[in-house]
């Protein structure tokens, strides 16, 4: 919560606001509810794949790009796309973290139809696939089936799973906590670990602080960050996807000129500056890591790690343990090729890391902004 003194000391005595009064101008820029109707909307279709995809467009996804675009077929069935206009090309040249995006879809897509009575078969790629890029050729067909599944207790924990990114608390995750989220994201042929606040963690928590630096300090992937940096409420609403930046210090960084794209592209700034001190400061409150492998020789097993963190994810919220992806340095551009080679050498075990989180206790947060099912639908 931003309080008067913040929003007083951020504009250098408060003169700016005076005509509104702080108060007044915390609650004028408060985050956008527009944006988060989705989270509110869901489950109230009465067709029951809308109703499942109402759910499956709240997963977790690389940058909230939501790269989800569905044909409904028949009365039975639905075909899953890539919108390859949200592809990350400079910090997902390979598609690798998008394709897992919709294995999470797919995932809370069949928690949903099962707690209709529906089971999923999911056939992955039917048209074939290409390791290299994504392309025109659907990531899946579904066909739903009735009254061949039971409910699933995960299912219950959809509405309030959250990618939390804000800083951990000073205490440590209980270890039959980590357990649990361990035995949830071993599924689907994926390997999960955990890890307290060991030794490890703590090599971890500069690794992957070494890994942010080095996104935000190159300027490629750190433009693709700020392209989709969504600076204000406004901006939430009418584009809510990306990177949402809102709240009355936002605000306030606006108008008087250091929260902007070309501030936050500029490394010599003092905004691109207290980027880096954020997020080194995000990165030191992990109190423990998350992680999942398996052999990534195909699309398939990108689909399979998606769907496994969903579990472990929705298992975490279950438990009140926050987690965040803090995953830059499994990124494949040229830039990052030491630190992917560094980590998956401390903790790869041979086999490729699909997804690296940092876990803790946290305040909860608001959802993030969504756009409608109806955007994702096509004829």
């Amino acid at each position: 919560m931003t309080t008067r003194r913040g929003v007083l000391k951020l504009v250098g005595g408060g003169c700016v606001l005076a005509a509104v009064g702080a108060g007044g101008f915390v609650a004028a820029n408060g985050p956008s509810r527009s944006a988060r109707e989705p989270w509110r909307e869901a489950g109230q279709e009465t067709e029951f794949r809308r109703r499942a995809l109402s759910y499956a467009i709240l997963a977790p996804n690389p940058h909230n790009r939501q790269p989800w675009l569905v044909r409904l077929e028949g009365d039975d069935a639905l075909t899953l796309f890539c919108d390859l206009d949200r592809r990350l090309p400079a910090t997902d040249p390979y598609d690798r973290q998008t394709v897992i995006g919709h294995g999470a879809f797919l995932e809370l897509l069949a928690l949903a139809a099962a707690e209709d009575g529906y089971g999923t078969e999911i056939t992955l790629f039917p048209d074939g696939e290409d390791m290299a890029t994504l392309d025109a050729r659907p990531v899946a067909h579904v066909r739903f089936l009735a009254g061949e599944s039971d409910p699933d207790p995960l299912f219950a924990h959809v509405l309030a799973r959250r990618s939390n990114k804000d800083l951990y608390e000073a205490r440590d995750v209980e270890a039959e906590k980590l357990a649990a989220m361990m035995q949830a994201g071993s599924d689907f042929g994926v390997s999960a670990n955990t890890i307290g606040n060991t030794p490890m963690a703590g090599t971890l928590r500069d690794l992957t602080w070494r890994a942010h630096q080095m996104e935000m300090n190159t300027p490629a992937t750190n433009q693709e960050s700020v392209d989709l940096m969504r600076i204000g409420a406004k901006e939430v609403a009418a584009n809510p996807d990306g990177i949402e930046l809102e709240g009355a210090f936002i605000a306030v960084g606006k108008l008087i000129g250091m929260v902007n794209r070309e501030t936050l592209a500029d490394q010599t700034s003092a905004g691109f500056q207290q980027g880096l001190n954020m997020f080194e400061a995000l990165a030191m409150s992990a109190r423990g890591f998350a992680w999942l492998t398996n052999g990534n020789q195909t699309r398939t097993d990108q689909i399979n790690a998606g769907r496994a963190y969903a579990r472990m994810n929705l298992t975490a919220t279950s438990l009140g343990v926050s987690i965040h992806p803090w995953s830059q340095s499994l990124q494949e551009y040229p830039e990052m090729a030491d630190l992917y080679h560094e980590v998956h050498d401390l903790i790869g075990g041979g086999q490729r890391l699909q997804m690296l989180v940092r876990v803790g206790y946290a305040k909860p947060i608001m959802a993030t902004p969504r756009w409608p099912m109806e955007s994702h639908l096509i004829a």
